[in-house]
């Protein structure tokens, strides 16, 4: 029984796990479409999706992690609009709550 309960919670949080990271990859498409981003931005962006939809790059949250950190200096941008960066903080914060 006990095992089944563990599994179960695995299972559970598989299944966070993968509603989170397809609600940032939503996200970060929606802003890599925005044809009112400067190119280059749009561009990490567009990196940082194709890696996290990149299941042979590693687990969910190996992906994640590395998203963050791509994320973080693409944030840094001083030519950026404050709604993208409030976007890509979002993004973020929804990577960072991805665990194993």
């Amino acid at each position: 029984m006990y095992k089944d309960m563990t599994t179960t919670k695995k299972e559970l949080k598989r299944k966070e796990n993968e509603e989170r990271l397809s609600n940032a990859i939503a996200t970060l498409d929606t802003i890599s479409k925005n044809i009112n981003i400067q190119r280059n931005i749009r561009n990490m962006i567009k990196e940082v999706y194709f890696a996290l939809k990149d299941e042979k790059s590693g687990t969910v949250s190996v992906r994640a992690a590395n998203a963050i950190s791509t994320l973080d200096t693409v944030t840094q941008n001083p030519q950026m609009q404050s709604h993208i960066r409030t976007m890509l903080w979002q993004v973020v914060s929804t990577l960072e709550s991805i665990r194993e």
